[in-house]
């Protein structure tokens, strides 16, 4: 098996593919008896979903599944669309994610949010014939820790991953090895993780540790696709360092600088300096920082590194 990061869509291995754009996909795992679509990307990717179902022969009458590994709108953009193409389409998600998106409130944010991908992207008209908008319409199925999804001859095991948001779950398909962290796990940007414990640092770092204990021959993120041989075996662990490296950045920033708005506002720039091609636009990303920065300052003083 190849070391790499492989960022276009194609097929990951046997029963498994991986779809969308560079800085968003969505994975596809095939059982003898249904296929489960694993993610839900951002929105703006379905007219590419809907060229590659067709480019790879993947046969769309099977997929009676949808998994939501957490309810960030980068990560929901396409349940939507496909609860209303795949009428009996079963979805499965955390109890917090649903709580998450039967809120009318909530629900209006995420779709602002994805209408401000779409306008940065200059891409409105290509969306316009597609049914993208979130409502109070979509429903399914809570799944926890140790849960299993079985597909026939396959099947996915539930693992609670709270710390990047309080509603994120991983799945780990044991037959091949292949891990769907979604960003409870870092981001393989570039050649580098950017560290993702949005919500709950402490917990991220934890289900580090946790993640670490599987074996991983595929590492199946959301965000710039998936890794694959002795890299993927080894990614938790250099997740581990870079993300207790980013801890203690943080700290240092707000050492020097006294302030949580200033902290956030530096590592917003520096890294619009070092990512200009980065997908999240810098207001999403001073949200992303603030509770990360928060939660680091005020909550883990007494963490060791």
């Amino acid at each position: 098996m190849d070391d790499m990061r492989i960022r276009k869509a194609g097929r990951v291995c046997d029963n498994l593919w991986y779809l969308g754009r560079e800085e968003s996909g969505i994975y596809i795992l095939e059982g003898a008896d249904s296929s489960i679509i694993i993610s839900g990307g951002l929105n703006y990717i379905v007219p590419d979903i809907l060229r590659q179902l067709h480019q790879f022969n993947i046969d769309e009458t099977r997929i009676h599944k949808l998994l939501i590994l957490h309810s960030h709108f980068d990560h929901i953009g396409l349940v939507p669309f496909f609860t209303r193409r795949y009428k009996r389409l079963a979805v499965y998600a955390s109890s917090q994610s649903w709580e998450v998106l039967t809120d009318a409130f909530r629900i209006r944010a995420i779709n602002a949010m994805s209408r401000l991908e779409v306008e940065k992207m200059n891409i409105e008209a290509d969306l316009a014939d597609y049914d993208l908008e979130w409502r109070c319409d979509v429903t399914g199925s809570n799944v926890s820790e140790g849960d299993v999804i079985d597909l026939g001859g396959i099947s996915l095991e539930i693992i609670a991953t709270p710390g990047h948001s309080d509603c994120s779950l991983s799945a780990y398909v044991p037959s091949i090895k292949a891990l769907f962290p979604s960003d409870s796990a870092g981001i393989p940007y570039k050649d580098t993780i950017m560290p993702t414990g949005n919500t709950n640092y402490t917990q991220y770092l934890q289900n580090l540790n946790k993640l670490a204990s599987f074996e991983v021959d595929y590492f199946c993120a959301d965000h710039y696709g998936y890794v694959s041989g002795n890299e993927a075996r080894h990614f938790i662990e250099e997740s581990i360092k870079i993300s207790k490296q980013f801890l203690a950045m943080v700290r240092a920033l707000h050492c020097r600088t006294g302030s949580i708005d200033k902290t956030v506002k530096k590592l917003v720039g520096y890294a619009r300096s070092l990512n200009r091609d980065y997908f999240l636009p810098p207001e999403i990303l001073a949200q992303v920082y603030r509770p990360m920065v928060t939660h680091i300052i005020t909550a883990m003083e007494g963490i060791s590194i």
